[in-house]
């Protein structure tokens, strides 16, 4: 699915109402009835509820109404708040005005008046709606409209807000003086940018989109770069499994990983591997660390190399790594294997060498610092599974900090320059391929936030390669799921407890179409 720039989402509604001949009042309406479905699916039925709807004078208040009429006939007790005069309302608005007026009466319109008086007003409320501002917002909100916002942010009701919580931009995510708290965001017709990018990753809760019947050749006409992965698009990228398969059919993934007290990353990788559907699964790892690793997994094969005096990857393994990798159909590298200077060397050996689908995580990308252009070496590109420490390290010319502030130009323009496939981990992890074209996950959640969960993304992402599974659909697809794994170990555990292996053991749910969140 396309993510849009709020100019862009203004082009695809103006050729809608022009050129589809679809009047602006019922993609209004088609929107209310969107936002009404995904309020209801994750607050529950809103009969008896009291709600309280917050309208500007545009067509987000304009959709605000409808909801509240929508929300009347479903026997809630609807208190809609103008802020802006009745003359002021836009025509559609203005409409939909009236419409809710002729419905419910006079009685359901609330004016501003006083903190207090909305204070007392949203603590009697179940739920709190904001349509105050679109996607069109770019100067700093003020006066009324900034004091309510704060009213909505601190009165500690659920709070959904209509296309974009209002005070973001909607194409960078920045807060345009202060910005509403969402716990859902309902976004009409295609998710906007800034919902995936900035403060709009903290700000717009769960993201559901209402489709609104924009047309589909309207959609593709769009020259949006920048994806947003969903649920059937994940399912649609795994491996069919034919009833006469065996093990060999879903491919045999290498891992070279691991070190002293670093046998807990290879281990995660390679469970994760399995749990995603690859038939084998080795590690190559360090000859005196070979039995704890062996320990750890029942269902991986492991295989001890060289080693150096502090019990990591030597040099002089190259040839039996070189034999280990002709003899698996993916390969990752990187879990645990330590920055001793003879184990970078090893990797850096290795980039010439990568003829067929591998993921370079961790410590492969520190062996890379400052010598990024050894990826152009690689036969196949690979996928690079970097957190924004690493990125920055490999070569961005930026900090940390600068890879987090733009972590799409980073990803797209590092993928681009060096003809790789970039997984940059993070709060909405982004995925770049080297034409440029860009992808963002929605899942996850905050409770991954901690050792370990990178190592099983690694471990997932050449497991769908040994499957056979291309790269980009690779990439994209094991991300989904990981972050979905993820929700799920978060729904059944809360998020600070969360370990990395709780999400491996909800991997086999995150692959079951009905065990969604």
């Amino acid at each position: 699915m396309k993510i849009v720039t709020g100019t862009e989402m203004q082009t695809l509604d103006r050729r809608t109402i022009i050129e589809a001949h679809i009047p602006s009042a019922v993609l209004m309406e088609r929107a209310g009835e969107g936002i009404v479905k995904h309020l209801e699916e994750h607050c529950g039925p809103a009969r008896g509820k009291t709600i309280t709807i917050l309208c500007g004078k545009g067509n987000n208040g304009g959709d605000g109404l409808v909801v509240a009429r929508l929300l009347h006939q479903r026997h809630a007790r609807i208190h809609v708040m103008l802020l802006t005069p009745i003359n002021g309302l836009s025509r559609d608005t203005a409409a939909m005005y009236r419409r809710f007026i002729r419905l419910a009466g006079q009685a359901g319109i609330v004016r501003f008046r006083s903190a207090d008086q909305v204070q007392s007003l949203f603590a009697s409320s179940d739920i709190l709606i904001d349509a105050l501002f679109g996607t069109g917002l770019s100067s700093v909100v003020t006066g009324t409209y900034r004091e309510v916002i704060d009213l909505i942010n601190s009165a500690g009701k659920p709070v959904i807000a209509v296309d974009i919580p209002s005070g973001l931009h909607a194409d960078t995510g920045s807060i345009l003086g202060q910005a509403i708290h969402a716990t859902l965001t309902v976004t009409c017709g295609l998710p906007k940018l800034g919902l995936y990018v900035g403060a709009g990753i903290d700000h717009a809760g769960t993201i559901r989109v209402a489709d609104i019947g924009i047309p589909s050749a309207y959609v593709d006409a769009i020259e949006s770069r920048t994806l947003l992965l969903t649920q059937d698009g994940a399912f649609q990228s795994l491996p069919e499994r034919i009833a006469s398969a065996h093990k060999g059919t879903f491919g045999h993934a290498g891992i070279i990983a691991g070190s002293v007290g670093k046998t807990g990353a290879a281990a995660l990788a390679a469970q994760a591997a399995l749990r995603i559907g690859a038939g084998l699964v080795t590690v190559a790892t360090p000859s005196s660390v070979n039995d704890v690793l062996e320990a750890k997994l029942l269902e991986a094969m492991t295989m001890p190399l060289p080693e150096t005096k502090a019990r990591t990857l030597a040099r002089s393994g190259l040839d039996r790594i070189l034999a280990f990798i002709q003899a698996r159909k993916a390969i990752a590298i990187g879990p645990g294997l330590s920055t001793h200077h003879e184990t970078v060397e090893l990797v850096q050996s290795l980039m010439k060498h990568l003829d067929r689908p591998c993921v370079l995580d961790a410590d492969a990308l520190n062996a890379l610092t400052g010598r990024a252009l050894l990826l152009t070496e690689c036969k196949t590109p690979p996928i690079l599974t970097p957190h924004p420490g690493e990125m920055a390290r490999l070569g961005t010319d930026a900090t940390t900090q600068g890879v987090s502030t733009d972590r799409i130009g980073t990803a797209r323009r590092f993928a681009q320059e060096r003809g790789v496939f970039v997984v940059l981990k993070g709060a909405r992890t982004v995925i770049a391929r080297p034409d440029g074209l860009v992808a963002i996950c929605p899942t996850g959640n905050p409770g991954m936030a901690t050792a370990g969960t990178g190592d099983v993304l690694t471990g997932m992402i050449v497991g769908l390669l040994a499957q056979g599974v291309p790269a980009w659909e690779a990439a994209c697809t094991a991300t989904y799921f990981h972050g979905l794994a993820g929700d799920l170990a978060a729904q059944q555990l809360g998020q600070p407890g969360m370990l990395a292996g709780d999400l491996i053991a909800q991997i086999p749910y995150a692959l079951q179409r009905t065990k969604t969140i």
